[in-house]
């Protein structure tokens, strides 16, 4: 017997665990080269006047130690404070003009740095963010102020069981690997971080072999040869190369508990996934948005033992699949997921209603999700995890050629041995309750 599926469920999860676009038509309008010795992926489009612009520096977590971990967002946070072209108050002015901003996102497979502005400010916002790249002054009073906030913000996490208990999992689910370094780092590793330790990192690894340039507007391709070269382009080479990082190591189920007095109890678990390319990525990704969907309807509709449930989907170049719940019963939580995790692995799902809910979760991503800035970042993806940005337009492909046996393999491949991290009354959960 086929088991139902839940389709709204399934569909906002899907849209929430994917960041790959599904482009159905052959695109024209992108193209990669390298100018400099840096690879530029650039999609001219003109939908409107806005543009995005994002340098990646490649690697991530690899790229970073425990002890310097958190060193690249706070190099890019204290360039805002000025560069050698600019002072502070000049790159403020140059964005305020235009309403233009500059976001940086941490990740663990690169750190970004990202332009969001119109055509028309494009030229003039472009030099002084892209001298915060080549040229950051890194004063030391400047350090000390932007660590000294960095250090308080990363303290602070204690204070939201959500965020320390996704800061443990990932520490305790990624040991041994090098995603097991959070990129941000923590307050003792920041509090560590000197101007000379930027100013020698800087040196050392902002080289254009790390970089990744992706503009998404309707900006020319001269425009963008000529800036890209004429700043990014006086960085020194280096060897970097990017690869795709090991998997994660599988290891046997166990759990780290942090005892809280608390209203309610958090667990986050991860186990290894698949690796980006695999064909079982995609299948993985539908997976665990159809058991978010049955952990939303049994665990907390159905048996109302938790506000809030899923089974996230780490969309990494090696990915991992996971469970979160806050509740106040652990033990009928866990033992209620595991027994959708098993239906699941046991049991094939209805073949006929998921072709209609991949199908109604590839027009709703078209509709929700082509804003310049993730259209940067599926360019980005598709390039470094399937290595070339036009594997991003078969997405849809992929996804409608998932399989219910598809689903069934990979939940038995995938969903054991998962490592978990608990925040709350300890006594509420045994270490019999996690083996999966």
């Amino acid at each position: 017997m086929n088991r139902p599926l839940s389709s709204a469920l399934l569909i906002s999860n899907v849209v929430a665990a994917t960041c790959l676009s599904a482009q159905s038509r052959p695109d024209t309008s992108t193209q990669s080269y390298m100018v400099a010795g840096i690879q530029v992926i650039h999609r001219r489009a003109a939908l409107n006047d806005i543009v995005a612009a994002n340098v990646y520096l490649l690697g991530g977590s690899r790229q970073l130690t425990f002890a310097n971990a958190g060193i690249e967002p706070l190099l890019l946070a204290v360039s805002e404070r000025g560069t050698a072209h600019y002072t502070r108050e000049q790159l403020r002015r140059q964005l305020a003009r235009s309403g233009s901003t500059i976001v940086i996102d941490t990740d663990r497979d690169w750190s970004m740095l990202g332009l969001r502005t119109t055509r028309q400010a494009f030229l003039e916002t472009w030099t002084g963010f892209a001298d915060r790249i080549v040229a950051p002054r890194l004063d030391t009073a400047d350090v000390r102020i932007e660590r000294e906030d960095a250090v308080s913000a990363l303290a602070q996490r204690r204070d939201s069981p959500d965020d320390w208990t996704e800061h443990l999992a990932d520490s305790v689910a990624f040991a041994g690997h090098p995603y097991g370094i959070d990129p941000v780092g923590n307050d003792r590793s920041v509090a560590g971080l000197t101007a000379a330790a930027l100013k020698s990192y800087h040196r050392d690894q902002f080289v254009k072999s790390r970089m990744l340039v992706v503009v998404v507007g309707d900006v020319e391709r001269p425009i963008v040869d000529s800036l890209v070269a004429a700043t990014l382009g006086a960085l020194p080479a280096g060897t970097y190369r990017w690869t795709l990082p090991d998997t994660l190591p599988r290891r046997a189920a166990t759990v780290y508990r942090e005892q809280r007095a608390l209203p309610t109890n958090y667990l986050i678990g991860y186990a290894p996934g698949p690796k980006a390319g695999d064909p079982d990525y995609d299948a993985m990704r539908v997976a665990c948005a159809i058991l978010s969907g049955q952990l939303f309807a049994v665990v907390r509709s159905r048996q109302s033992l938790t506000y809030a449930v899923n089974a996230p989907f780490e969309e990494r170049a090696a990915s991992a699949v996971g469970l979160y719940v806050t509740t106040n019963d652990p033990i009928a939580a866990v033992t209620a997921m595991r027994n959708e995790i098993r239906a699941l692995q046991e049991e094939a799902i209805d073949g006929r209603s998921l072709a209609p809910l991949i199908q109604q979760f590839i027009t709703e991503y078209f509709l929700d999700n082509e804003t310049m800035a993730a259209q940067a970042n599926f360019l980005a993806r598709a390039q470094l995890y399937y290595g070339d940005w036009r594997r991003g337009n078969a997405f849809s492909a992929s996804l409608r050629a998932v399989t219910p046996a598809d689903i069934q393999r990979v939940m038995k491949r995938y969903f054991r041995d998962l490592n978990f991290a608990y925040v709350g009354d300890a006594t509420k959960l045994p270490d019999s309750a996690i083996r999966f």
